[in-house]
């Protein structure tokens, strides 16, 4: 009977065939025509359903070559470790390229990294994590998907109300406030909201919503109290990581280390009118 049950809990939530496919393509054409229809664009007036598209097939490629690479990687620790540094550094341009289409988009690394991996190597040295593909690739993704979504949410947020409130800015200089102090009054606040989704998904969690280490471990055949535990590990795992990244991109943003094109031009204008003024 016990058996029964723990070969039933391993078995897959979703079959891998034919009908699956079907669902997802149509989801997939489903989720690009709804994003047409509505014009959904960004900032720049591209369409987000070509953005859609091209996310969803790459998502279909990837996960199939990491499928049959999972094996071979976790064979041998350099190889090991050279894949999650391939995820950190995907994960620092993707949210660098975000935040920013200049030259300062590479800063990412910084929230990124220095949230993701002091975790990591507390998890690895207090041996809660063995080094082990198996366990680390899934758990330090994680993480390091946390810090990418924190830092492009913040970082947009952060630059994004530095534009719109720009006098503030100017007027802040003007009574005496440091460039960095005066950026930073604007734009802590609203680079702080990029902690709201972490936030609401730890809250809600068990009863909106059973996130994706639960629903494995259960499907693995764990008990739920183990399921609980690791997944409750994950969410305040997450929250330390966002926290850290949101605050390293404030910092950042401050001091002008990311920054947009016009925010450049806009400093070399102020410094080249002080210097005619003297």
């Amino acid at each position: 009977m016990h058996a029964h049950a723990h070969r039933a809990a391993a078995e897959p939530l979703l079959p891998v065939d034919a009908p699956l496919g079907f669902v997802l393509a149509a989801l997939l054409v489903a989720a690009v025509g709804v994003a047409a229809l509505a014009r959904l664009r960004d900032r720049d007036g591209r369409s987000y359903s070509t953005a859609v598209a091209v996310a969803g097939v790459r998502a279909a490629v990837q996960l199939a070559a990491v499928s049959f690479l999972i094996g071979w990687v976790v064979s041998a620790a350099g190889l090991l470790f050279a894949f999650l540094l391939l995820m950190l550094a995907v994960a620092v341009r993707t949210a660098g390229r975000r935040v920013t289409r200049n030259h300062t988009w590479w800063w990412a690394v910084v929230p990124v990294a220095a949230a993701v991996v002091p975790v990591v190597t507390a998890l690895l040295l207090t041996g809660l994590v063995p080094v082990d593909g198996i366990a680390l690739i899934p758990i330090t993704g994680i993480l390091i998907g946390g810090a990418m979504t924190a830092t492009t949410l913040a970082g947009r947020r952060a630059l994004d109300e530095l534009h719109t409130r720009r006098g503030e800015v100017e007027a802040g200089l003007a009574l005496g406030l440091l460039d960095r102090d005066a950026r930073l009054e604007i734009a802590r606040p609203a680079a702080s909201d990029a902690l709201l989704p972490g936030l609401d998904q730890t809250r809600t969690v068990g009863l909106v919503t059973l996130p994706g280490a639960f629903v494995g471990m259960l499907l693995g055949g764990a008990s739920p109290l183990a399921a609980g535990a690791v997944q409750l590990f994950v969410l305040v795992a997450l929250l330390a990581v966002q926290a850290v990244a949101v605050a390293l991109v404030i910092e950042l943003v401050a001091r002008r280390r990311l920054h947009r094109a016009e925010e450049g031009h806009a400093r070399r204008s102020r410094t080249l009118g002080a210097a005619e003024g003297e």
